[in-house]
């Protein structure tokens, strides 16, 4: 089975499709609702260090080259 999908928008109710989508009379349709409400919503985790009291262990230290350094 082909499908397309399209972003909409419900109104007083109506599901409002974008003005591009032209879907024919009688055509079955499947709409899928998230189950927080939200479409397009991602949330990126970050990582955590499993002790935290090690967190010195990965301090960074900057050292400056001399102008004429080579590679």
């Amino acid at each position: 089975m082909k499908t397309t999908t399209f972003e909409a928008i419900v109104e007083n109710g109506h599901i409002r499709l974008p003005e591009d989508a032209h879907i024919p009379d009688n055509t079955k349709v499947y709409v899928v609702v998230p189950s927080d409400g939200v479409a397009g919503t991602v949330r990126l985790g970050s990582p955590r260090l499993a002790h935290p009291e090690q967190a010195a262990a990965f301090a960074k230290e900057i050292e400056e080259e001399s102008e004429d350094a080579r590679l």
